[in-house]
């Protein structure tokens, strides 16, 4: 059974950097397409961005281009998230996803993470 678990979660101020960590068990992940998603309160599951399983190619959402980068450890079977110049506008839950098909589309993602809390204050 496919189990993901984020970590790193927490209170960041604007400007600041935060990392996210999503260890994956139960399968390696080093065939599959990996991708971080956020939930802010009353709003929809919004896509942050995606690597691909080998690592050649990554992908962000507009909102945070630039400023977040995916980065994975096959060898650990885990995949980051590394959030700088945040936002009070990242503030949400954030979720690892993993699946076989490489899209921006959360239905293409079988697995997911319960999610880790970002706050940014301003």
């Amino acid at each position: 059974q496919v189990r993901l678990v984020e970590s790193g979660g927490g209170m960041v101020q604007a400007g600041g950097s935060l990392s996210l960590s999503c260890a994956a068990s139960g399968r390696t992940v080093s065939s599959y397409n990996l991708a971080w998603f956020r939930q802010a309160p009353g709003k929809e599951r919004e896509f942050v961005g995606y690597i691909r399983w080998d690592i050649v190619r990554t992908y962000y959402a507009d909102s945070v281009k630039g400023r977040f980068t995916i980065s994975r450890d096959n060898a650990k079977n885990t995949w980051y998230l590394q959030m700088n110049t945040v936002k009070p506008e990242d503030t949400a839950v954030y979720y690892c996803a993993e699946g076989e098909v490489f899209t921006s589309n959360a239905n293409g993602y079988p697995y997911w993470g319960q999610g880790t809390q970002v706050t940014v204050s301003s």
